[in-house]
């Protein structure tokens, strides 16, 4: 018998940067989602929390289609 199990869970991640001084609330919001978006940030993310919000698992049988479990 074989099982796929499917888990959801969200997670907060943190990063501590460093922005460049005088920058206005508008540019310092672009520099962190330019940062994000190139991928620049992604090394500098820990997880911060981890929430379990569900699990769910199907039961699969040879010559049968998957139940929910």
């Amino acid at each position: 018998m074989k099982v796929i199990v499917t888990v959801v869970e969200n997670f907060t991640c943190e990063a501590h940067i460093d922005i460049p001084d005088g920058l206005n609330q508008s540019a310092i919001k672009q520099h962190i989602v330019d940062r994000y978006n190139t991928g620049g940030m992604s090394t500098d993310m820990n997880i911060f929390q981890v929430e379990f919000e569900s699990i769910n698992a199907q039961i699969v049988q040879e010559n049968s289609s998957p139940k929910s479990a």
